[in-house]
């Protein structure tokens, strides 16, 4: 098979000839239709990241087709559309597996970090951890619902009763996530890079019911915000928009330095939250979900060659929506 392969962290991705994996027990062989580009993916071949696989195949908002499967595996079918998230294992019985919290397991191990991911023809994934995905969707429309879709909706969870919610960083995340918080009835404020006109009208399109950019005080208090964008100074930007009681919750697995600010600005029972990955329930949850209101999804298209080529235009903020490679 061709895959996209990571050599050392901070190198560009190499199209390689690889073997097509072979299964342990309770894995799928999976044949890749789509694959979403994340920026956790940035972050991987960036160096940003520790632990990261060497070689590895980055990749993890992944939809496929189910070719084979591995001993112990009965609940899927030849053939079968699939979709495989970041969180690709865990130990299943730590505390945190047996309360249903899989995504704070010590032992968990991550698609395209530590296991090899989805740029790529094939895949082997663990089929307690793969999903089967709504009908109504295209491969690539459905493809960023497994990540940016996935955590964004886990991140969205601590400002479900939200009147006003600010989300910092209008991005893949982003662009899911307002069409659930409208759905729902709430105000969404959006915070985009600074001139970013782009951006500002794309969240406008979506329902937003007011734009600007990160540096600007919306014209109203907060119930909570969401921070996507990996920028840790926009946690104190976001700790003064929002109102007592409110929350800041921050969405990224890798975040620069929050900078130090003053008590006054969490006082008054403001509170700053982190979310780690997403758990299986989140994907039960949330992809029947995002097919009844519907979700639509922008996306923009790249051969697998071309790997390289969208992680540096999400890098540097090219496109709205979201970015998918298809091999």
């Amino acid at each position: 098979m061709r895959a996209m392969v990571l050599n050392k962290p901070g190198e560009a991705l190499h199209l390689e000839q690889r073997p097509i994996p072979s299964l342990s027990s309770g894995q799928l062989l999976i044949r890749v239709a789509a694959c979403g580009v994340c920026r956790t993916d940035l972050h991987v071949v960036d160096g940003e990241l520790d632990a990261v696989k060497q070689p590895v195949i980055p990749g993890h908002q992944i939809v496929g087709y189910v070719e084979e499967w591995g001993a112990d595996v009965e609940s899927f079918q030849l053939g079968q559309r699939v979709g495989v998230p970041w969180l690709g294992g865990s130990c299943g019985h730590c505390d945190y597996c047996l309360s249903g919290k899989e995504n704070l397991c010590d032992d968990a191990v991550y698609t395209g970090y530590q296991i090899d991911g989805g740029f790529a023809e094939y895949v082997a994934a663990d089929a307690s951890y793969c999903f089967p995905l709504p009908a109504g969707y295209s491969d690539l429309q459905v493809a960023p619902l497994l990540c940016a879709g996935l955590i964004g909706y886990r991140a969205y969870r601590p400002a479900f009763n939200a009147k006003t919610l600010g989300l910092y960083g209008f991005g893949a995340a982003a662009h899911i996530l307002i069409q659930v918080a409208c759905h729902q009835g709430q105000a969404v404020f959006a915070f985009t890079r600074e001139g970013d006109i782009d951006a500002q009208q794309f969240a406008k399109k979506l329902g937003a019911t007011w734009t600007g950019d990160s540096t600007q005080s919306p014209p109203q208090a907060l119930d909570a915000a969401i921070v996507f964008a990996p920028d840790g100074s926009l946690v104190t930007q976001a700790l003064k928009a929002v109102r007592k009681g409110g929350k800041v919750i921050c969405a990224g697995i890798h975040m620069s330095d929050i900078p130090s600010f003053p008590y006054k600005w969490l006082w008054g029972e403001r509170s700053i939250e982190s979310i780690a990955n997403l758990t299986r329930q989140d994907a039960l949850e949330f992809l029947p979900l995002a097919a009844s209101i519907p979700v639509k999804t922008e996306v923009h298209a790249y051969p697998l060659a071309e790997a390289n080529q969208a992680l540096d235009d999400l890098r540097h903020g090219r496109f709205t929506g979201a970015a998918v490679v298809v091999p």
